[in-house]
């Protein structure tokens, strides 16, 4: 079976999805943004901890326990 073919079977039971961002302190749904907002959101990038804790470690800049 090609994705087509799955996606196509599949199709009844498709919901849509609706993200929310924070903007100004309160939520609101991405698909009500203007077009420059849109485009902020796609270019944000989002923060890791992980990540953030690996960086550090890297550069010195936290000692570990």
């Amino acid at each position: 079976m090609t994705d087509k073919e799955i996606l196509a079977s599949m199709e009844a039971q498709r919901t849509k999805c609706v993200v929310y961002s924070r903007v100004m302190g309160y939520h609101r749904p991405v698909e009500s943004f203007n077009i420059g907002k849109k485009g902020e959101h796609r270019e944000r990038e989002f923060f890791s901890v992980e990540k953030a804790e690996s960086e550090a470690l890297s550069c010195g800049c936290k000692k570990s326990a």
